[in-house]
């Protein structure tokens, strides 16, 4: 008989070599001959049991034909076990002995590429396991949605229905606009979809309105889920509820707005008192000092009116910085305008000012941004080491939008501080509702900007 595979002479080396591995030796055709101790405990069959059987009833895709005919050596198959089956790689060789063909079939056991197998599946039950946990614990402390890249919700938890008092079948396939409160602008709302639909991650605070109407806050984390090409295919908010908390700052915040509309009305009965009253009191004196001035010292009488003249150039200035009446009388405008003019005339800035503003705002939000201008640049001359002020308003769609510029030595605003002024323009701020931004690097200059929503 011819084979196509050249038939080797059998050597003792090779039996000694094989002894230490499954071997399975085959006759011509394709039967099964033999059969170590080794091969015997991986199949988990004696000799007695498959002696004579064909080779294909153990080894998935081979038979006789393929043993004897090709060219391979090394052939890579399904072992199969008595009870499993096993990936292994079949060493073939056609050899002589005792004047008969026979195949030799050395079995090794892919046992690392096995056991790597088994890791990856041990890993991955531990990780969806894992998986699984975080969820809960998502499930059970947040409220959580998926959307898609156009803004269409795909998933909601649990949580999520319970908060909005919507279904889940609601909410999946709407918006959010479907719990959206009208509380927040247009801006804020394309200033989010700017920041996620770039891949970035957005994070704030947003008042959303339930299905029976009442209001719930929630802080809001928005991240997207990037493609290969590196664009968003779909979003995942995480929020936490804190309508509480809210609650409680907006309290804060009357309680605050209360406590500055009082220092106000008293800094408006001081600034009244020392007008009407010492400052009357004063102009009567210097009139009888005149009066006097035939009948007495000239030099003294001149002392007394230089004195009393600063003493009243003093209380001007008290209750300038108190509270203008110009502020109540002709508004926002008018006022700032006047608080430039002497701040640039007593302390020698230049202030350019610039302005967009056509209507009248309520008093404690015309307060509230002149104190809050009048702090800034108070701060400017104080601690900037510059000259030169930045002053602008302008009314946008929204929101009238102030900033105070400068081109000073700067700060760290990392830096904690403990003046109040910084503080104060914050509350002050925040007391109208408006956003505040400090913007300072050193020895760039300090931006101060306000963006103060209009009231609806």
């Amino acid at each position: 008989m011819e084979y196509s595979t050249p038939i080797k002479t059998y050597r003792k080396e090779q039996m000694v070599n094989k002894e230490n591995a499954p071997l399975i030796i085959v006759n011509n055709n394709g039967n099964i001959e033999s059969l170590n101790k080794a091969a015997e405990e991986l199949l988990g069959y004696r000799l007695i049991d498959i002696k004579n059987r064909d080779v294909s009833s153990i080894f998935t895709n081979i038979n006789s034909n393929d043993l004897l005919n090709s060219s391979e050596k090394i052939l890579e198959t399904m072992l199969n076990v008595k009870n499993a089956q096993r990936s292994v790689k079949v060493h073939s060789e056609i050899v002589e002995l005792f004047g008969q063909s026979l195949i030799f079939l050395s079995i090794e056991e892919q046992i690392e590429q096995q056991h790597y197998f088994q890791k990856i599946e041990i890993e991955l039950q531990e990780s969806l396991s894992e998986l699984i946990d975080l969820k809960f614990a998502l499930d059970e402390s947040s409220i959580v949605a998926i959307t898609n890249q156009k803004g269409i919700i795909t998933y909601v938890n649990e949580t999520f229905c319970t908060i909005s008092k919507y279904t889940n079948e609601e909410l999946i396939g709407n918006s959010h606009k479907i719990i959206n409160s009208g509380y927040h602008s247009k801006e804020f709302f394309r200033d989010l979809w700017n920041t996620i639909s770039s891949g970035k991650v957005w994070k704030g605070e947003i008042r959303n309105k339930a299905k029976d109407h009442t209001y719930y806050w929630v802080d809001t984390t928005i991240v997207p889920f990037l493609d290969k090409t590196g664009n968003p295919y779909q979003y995942l908010a995480i929020r936490n509820e804190v309508t509480a908390r809210k609650h409680a700052e907006e309290e804060l915040q009357r309680m605050m707005s209360k406590l500055i509309g009082i220092q106000e009305e008293e800094r408006k009965n001081i600034s009244r008192e020392l007008h009407d009253g010492i400052g009357q009191n004063l102009y009567s004196l210097l009139i009888m000092i005149n009066r006097l001035r035939t009948n007495s010292n000239p030099e003294i009488i001149e002392q007394l009116e230089m004195e009393i003249s600063t003493i009243i150039e003093e209380i001007r200035q008290i209750s300038w910085q108190l509270r203008p009446s110009i502020l109540d009388d002709l508004g926002l405008v008018p006022a700032i305008r006047s608080f430039v003019n002497k701040f640039s005339e007593h302390y020698g800035f230049k202030t350019d000012f610039t302005y967009k503003l056509q209507k009248r705002l309520p008093s404690e939000v015309e307060t509230s941004i002149y104190r809050i201008i009048q702090e800034a640049m108070t701060n400017i001359r104080k601690y900037a080491e510059t000259k030169e002020i930045f002053l602008s308003l302008s009314e946008e769609e929204d929101y009238l939008l102030v900033q105070i510029k400068d081109d000073g030595i700067g700060f760290d605003p990392n830096i904690k501080r403990n003046g109040v002024g910084l503080f104060s323009m914050e509350e002050r701020a925040r007391s109208i509702k408006a956003k505040i931004d400090i913007n300072s690097k050193i020895n760039e200059g300090t931006i101060i900007t306000v963006k103060v929503p209009f009231n609806k």
